[in-house]
């Protein structure tokens, strides 16, 4: 099985999806940061036997608008929102890992009648980080671009599936393999999370919750500890060997998590509808 290009038009901004059909409940999948749709293929082509699978390149990634006027936290969301209604996508399960986890914390807060459950991988309300848009600046302009090859960026980005995933995201050019984003927006885009919190959007949510860590991720475990004292009906996994991409390093593992969770909240009620 494979995807279908999908777009959704939200204020003259493109988004793109690719849709990997499947006629169960809906399931949408967000990218982190500097990433891309095709993160979840492995992922979505498992989940698309029972579920109807979208996943979404985020604005400023992949095959959407590369350089969006709006980088806000609000239009992310808004965008997330869009797709939903759009594709007809009645109370799906919203799964976002890093910076796309975010997102979809603040649409679950924002819409509580939207969604049927929420997953965040590796995300969290965080706090004020003033340094994370100069180190992530930083890190991105490190890439050696162009890469001349496939087999090079693999290497740069750590080898096995975690360097594959990564380098699948870069657009061939004449010269050789570059980012599918500029710089400048990713480090734009993270202004509102270097500036506070969202710990408030957080205990709103009340949708079930299901938080899934890796044991070397950057969720710190006093964070993920307040996390589930604010709304101890959320649901937290930890995946052992596992940093900050754990879609990538263990996708079977997270196929299992996310399964388990999925059957658990097959059979409530849809109230409304999007």
């Amino acid at each position: 099985m494979t995807w279908t290009d999908r777009i959704v038009v939200r204020e003259g901004i493109r988004i793109s999806c690719r849709d990997w059909g499947g006629s169960g409940p809906p399931i949408v999948l967000l990218h982190g940061l500097a990433g891309h749709a095709g993160e979840w293929d492995t992922l979505a082509r498992s989940l698309s036997r029972r579920y109807r699978v979208v996943a979404v390149d985020q604005r400023g990634h992949g095959a959407s608008e590369r350089r969006p006027g709006d980088v806000s936290r609000a239009a992310y969301v808004a965008d997330a929102v869009a797709v939903i209604g759009q594709l007809d996508l009645r109370r799906p399960v919203l799964v976002g890992q890093s910076l796309g986890g975010h997102t979809a914390m603040l649409a679950a807060a924002a819409h509580p009648d939207l969604l049927r459950a929420l997953v965040l991988i590796e995300a969290g309300p965080g706090g004020s980080s003033p340094d994370v848009q100069a180190e992530i600046g930083a890190a991105l302009g490190a890439w050696p671009t162009p890469f001349p090859s496939r087999r090079v960026a693999v290497e740069f980005f750590g080898g096995g599936a975690v360097g594959e995933g990564w380098a699948a995201g870069l657009e061939e050019r004449a010269d050789g393999l570059w980012p599918s984003f500029d710089r400048d927006v990713m480090v734009e885009a993270l202004k509102e999370n270097a500036q506070r919190s969202f710990w408030d959007q957080w205990t709103a949510i009340t949708c079930p919750t299901l938080v899934i860590l890796g044991q070397s991720g950057i969720i710190s475990a006093c964070e993920a500890e307040a996390m589930l004292q604010r709304r101890p009906g959320a649901v937290a996994v930890s995946v052992p060997e596992a940093g900050h991409d754990v879609h990538l390093e263990h996708p079977e593992i997270l196929q299992q998590v996310l399964q388990e969770f999925l059957d658990q909240v097959a059979d409530q009620p849809v109230r409304g509808q999007v």
